[in-house]
């Protein structure tokens, strides 16, 4: 047995947790597969369910991504009721060492294992090579990372939690909208838009705006992305085009914030599941949409991340980063 190995690779967000294995150093991931995390009461019966479903020993080493803020041993998901002890998930499950990191930043420390195919770009610019790269993607919440470049060639990863920054209207419907999102939430944070439930949050608001629609509480996330896709339903439509402006004035903020020269790169699931529609959306207008530093942005490439499950592969960069 090679020190370190055989390991267990994962991603868990807010509504599903992936899960690879790597026997050797290496090795192709194997055995990739998904879990609804709404069929588990808890981290340890997923891993559990993985290994026994692929007749796997326990892994010497894992490490996982997770939609949440690490703070210490203790962990407590955001949009899910997880809630766990690092230490212990490591001893119940006999594994020598267990890492877990917050889910952009697995994503974040993956970029340099993505290839071309991985992912597609959206407007123009070219990345300057050893700049800061962001990262940001709405799935279940909004996540929210960066790489800082240092003076070996590597990268620092940032783990934060810039999907709860205040919410910014550039016009006065968006100024509606965010008003009724106040109301309802006290904070209007990022995330209450730029989400599957923020998709819906969108439609509720313009309902109760302009008295349209079905009605608040009548859609899930898929419902709006689909008869906004098709043009069925206005609202749909519009709430499609508030989202898409929404996290291109976010991905703004962020690639001005950490001078994001490298490239700004869009994760989670909403944006994939979109395709090519996206593109006539207005996310790289309101990415450029800053005033006297529009050219700064125009120069700066933005791609979505169409690689599945990209935080694995951060998960294994971190394990081989580790010098015990």
């Amino acid at each position: 047995m090679v020190q370190g190995f055989p390991r267990l690779l994962g991603d868990i967000g807010g509504t599903n947790a992936r899960w690879a294995w790597q026997a050797a150093p290496g090795m192709p991931l194997q055995h990739y597969a998904s879990y609804a995390c709404a069929q588990f009461d808890s981290v340890q019966s997923v891993v559990e369910r993985f290994l026994g479903d692929h007749h796997l020993p326990a892994p010497v080493r894992m490490a996982f991504g997770i939609a949440t803020t690490i703070t210490g041993d203790q962990v407590s998901m955001t949009n899910h009721h997880w809630t766990f002890s690092i230490s212990a998930l490591q001893a119940a499950l006999g594994v020598e060492r267990c890492v877990v990191l917050n889910d952009f930043t697995a994503i974040t420390a993956a970029l340099p294992a993505l290839t071309a195919t991985d992912s597609r770009r959206i407007g123009g610019g070219e990345a300057v090579a050893g700049a800061p790269m962001a990262v940001l993607g709405p799935g279940t919440g909004l996540g929210v990372s960066g790489a800082l470049p240092t003076s070996g060639g590597g990268a620092i990863t940032i783990t934060g939690e810039g999907g709860h920054v205040t919410l910014a209207a550039a016009n006065d419907r968006e100024a509606a909208v965010i008003a009724q999102l106040q109301r309802r939430f006290g904070h209007a944070s990022a995330e209450r838009a730029l989400s599957g439930p923020g998709l819906v949050n969108l439609y509720d608001a313009l309902c109760e705006i302009g008295r349209v629609g079905a009605g608040p509480g009548s859609m899930q996330p898929a419902d709006v992305t689909q008869r906004g896709l098709d043009c069925s339903d206005p609202v749909c439509v519009e709430a499609l085009q508030l989202f898409a402006g929404f996290l291109g004035s976010v991905a703004g903020n962020l690639a001005l914030t950490l001078g994001a020269l490298g490239g700004v790169f869009i994760g989670g699931g909403i944006v994939a599941r979109l395709g090519t529609a996206f593109d006539a959306l207005p996310f790289r207008a309101r990415f450029e949409a800053k005033g006297r530093f529009r050219g700064y942005l125009e120069r700066i490439p933005t791609a979505i991340i169409t690689a599945p499950a990209p935080g694995i592969y951060g998960a294994a960069s971190t394990l081989d980063a580790l010098t015990d």
